[in-house]
């Protein structure tokens, strides 16, 4: 766990046992803790550790702040609401059904990872209508004494938000600044089906930089202390990933013959960015098999 005194803490969560992989943020106010980003429910014991660290249990939360509803985000969301019946659980509103009735999300997340449901993010317990804030960007929400801006932020998610406080200059950006680890310093993009839509990306990055924040903070993995040469990294690579996913729709045989073909574009991409023995398991956090079905499917979808 790192602080940045007066600004934020950092929890590692530690999903799967991995360090560097989820990060949720603890936010201290007068009225209380705040989480951005709670990640799913099988690492509550991470954070509740966490939690500890400083003095709070999860009892004592009264916000969280959702970027979006995908499981390591926000699976855990359910069950800090029911045993905290105060809580106040922040969410974009295309979001906010899912949470008070999680079977459309738990049915899609199923298709996709099949037994490992369990193991990969626990229960997903529904938020009590009452609890929910509906969110549509535009707002400024009063956390106590801190303040922070709500920008609606899609491309990686429809439901996607980012919240800034303008005055520590921190902007809490979830997958809008896709992947990135402190130890392997390269900007991924993190392209999942059915919501990737590069125009809206683009634009998202955009609307996050007219804040022109200090630092961003991501979930997967950390902070960046250069917010401008970071989007820039993660545009280039979003163009570029998108071009070969493009490039593969056009090749013939099935889709297993496009997705390799698009996983050694990939690795002719990163080649030079990291060390050698690193690439494989770089790429593997990214899901190139997830990241090209997301792709193609949305150039299959502009026809």
């Amino acid at each position: 766990m790192s602080a940045a005194p007066g600004r934020f803490t950092l929890i590692d969560l530690e999903h799967l046992g991995r360090a560097e992989s989820v990060a949720a943020y603890l936010v201290e106010t007068s009225e209380g803790p705040v989480i951005v980003d709670p990640g799913p429910t099988v690492t509550l014991p991470r954070l509740r550790a966490g939690l500890l660290e400083r003095g709070y249990h999860e009892g004592d939360l009264a916000a969280l702040l959702l970027t979006h509803i995908h499981l390591d985000h926000a699976g855990a969301s359910g069950t800090l609401a029911r045993a905290n019946p105060h809580l106040r659980v922040h969410v974009h509103e295309k979001g906010a059904s899912h949470l008070i009735d999680p079977a459309k999300l738990l049915s899609s997340a199923t298709r996709l990872y099949g037994d490992r449901m369990a193991t990969l993010w626990g229960e997903v317990a529904p938020v009590r209508p009452e609890q929910v804030v509906v969110l549509a960007g535009g707002e400024r929400l009063a956390l106590g004494e801190r303040g922070f801006e709500v920008a609606y932020t899609p491309g990686h998610a429809w439901h996607h938000v980012s919240y800034f406080e303008p005055e520590t200059g921190v902007a809490f950006v979830g997958d809008t600044a896709g992947l990135y680890s402190p130890r392997l310093p390269v900007v991924l993009p993190v392209t999942p089906p059915p919501d990737f839509d590069l125009e809206a990306w683009l634009d998202s990055i955009d609307r996050i930089l007219t804040w022109h924040p200090t630092q961003i903070g991501l979930t997967h993995f950390g902070v960046s202390h250069d917010p401008a040469g970071h989007f820039a990294a993660l545009r280039s690579g979003l163009i570029a990933w998108a071009g070969y996913a493009r490039e593969t729709l056009r090749l013939g045989g099935s889709d297993g013959d496009r997705l390799r073909a698009f996983v050694e574009k990939l690795h002719s991409w990163i080649d030079g960015r990291v060390p050698p023995e690193q690439v494989e398991r770089l790429l593997a956090g990214a899901g190139p098999e997830t990241c090209w079905r997301g792709l193609a499917r949305y150039w299959k979808q502009r026809g």
